[in-house]
């Protein structure tokens, strides 16, 4: 049926159709609902942990015992995980497992402002980005097969406009998977160095594979309008470019980012005279294409940090943004953040700012 969700609700369902059993997560901004609504579908154990490294090492231990399961955190959760999420692609899987990362150009509720894009590169495990709600649950099942097909874990890279906006959704039916038996292998699980060695030349091996899926998968698609302007993009920012630049541009918009589809780009950069390349937040795409050997418009335009809404390619590119109300910003009262309702940190830190002869970190 057709229904109106948010990206974590579609990223949720996914989950569901695709036949997870297991999802475990440390809560945060903008990732915390992806389990949340995990908890309403049977069929899936789904557990908060006490920080995302215990949760993406349950989820190992659940895909190597069989079943597909899924982490989620957001942005700064991966740095956490980090330690057991780099020897993931190493080992492989045994059932299906995906990594959520929530990502917030904009700094809406984190401390820093970082692109997991790269996180996908330097692990060396696939990567999607959807744009969309219908993309979050469609790139979801399909991480789960190529999981499986590749023996990788799956990087999603979401954004925080797609985790909370809304779009319609046509969903499916659960697609039931067998428990696959677990067989000991040392050689495969236990990454002691002689067992690595090994397992980082298969690494190579897979990833290589994985480079014909990139040039290949309907989730990298050209739309060709025209040859004076190309825009290269993916996840949300294809969204902003369309509501900027409608059908006057071409796009190629990447849902599958690594590896890269490099055959597509260099054939839709040599058709045009000019290249957007529109992404939040590092110059990922933007490095790739001048690697292939293609000038392009991308970080000396476009900023180098925040979201990239349709405001600001416009002001980019156009040099102005759309007629709005104008108001006295000086009348507008700044409010600091503050820690949620029900926080249980929220009477220890009460507490300690009665005291005035401490700092508090």
């Amino acid at each position: 049926m057709k229904v109106l969700l948010t990206g974590n609700e579609a990223v949720a369902r996914g989950a569901y159709e695709a036949g997870v059993i297991y999802a475990s997560a440390y809560p945060g901004t903008p990732s915390t609902e992806i389990l949340e609504n995990l908890t309403l579908y049977e069929g899936i154990t789904s557990e908060w942990s006490p920080n995302e490294k215990v949760a993406l090492e349950a989820v190992m231990g659940a895909s190597f015992g069989g079943g597909r399961a899924m982490a989620a955190m957001k942005h700064v959760g991966l740095n956490v995980a980090a330690d057991p999420f780099f020897t993931f692609s190493y080992t492989g899987v045994n059932a299906g497992a995906v990594i959520i990362s929530a990502d917030e150009p904009g700094q809406h509720s984190a401390q820093n402002e970082q692109d997991n894009r790269n996180y996908a590169k330097a692990a060396k495990v696939p990567m999607f980005e959807a744009s969309d709600s219908q993309e979050c649950l469609d790139m979801i099942k399909e991480a789960y097969d190529i999981s499986e097909e590749y023996d990788l874990p799956v990087l999603f890279r979401m954004t925080t406009r797609l985790c909370h906006g809304k779009s319609v959704v046509e969903t499916g039916e659960r697609q039931e998977k067998e428990i696959k038996e677990f067989v000991k292998n040392p050689g495969k699980y236990v990454m002691v160095p002689g067992n690595a060695r090994i397992r980082r030349v298969d690494l190579e091996s897979r990833l290589e594979r994985m480079k014909e899926y990139s040039e290949n998968t309907r989730f990298n698609r050209t739309e060709i309008n025209n040859k004076k302007i190309g825009v290269i993009t993916s996840g949300m920012c294809y969204q902003y470019a369309k509501e900027v630049f409608g059908d006057t541009v071409s796009y190629l918009k990447l849902g599958f980012t690594n590896p890269m589809p490099d055959r597509m780009i260099e054939t839709f950069a040599k058709g045009m005279d000019r290249i957007y390349v529109i992404e939040e937040n590092d110059p990922y795409i933007e490095e790739r294409v001048r690697i292939l050997g293609f000038d392009c418009e991308g970080k000396n335009l476009f900023p180098k940090m925040g979201e990239m809404t349709a405001d600001v390619i416009r002001k980019s590119v156009y040099g102005k943004e759309l007629d709005t109300v104008d108001y006295n910003k000086d009348m507008v009262v700044p409010r600091p953040p503050t820690l949620c309702a029900g926080c249980p940190h929220r009477g220890f830190f009460y507490r300690l700012g009665k005291k005035k002869n401490i700092m508090i970190s």
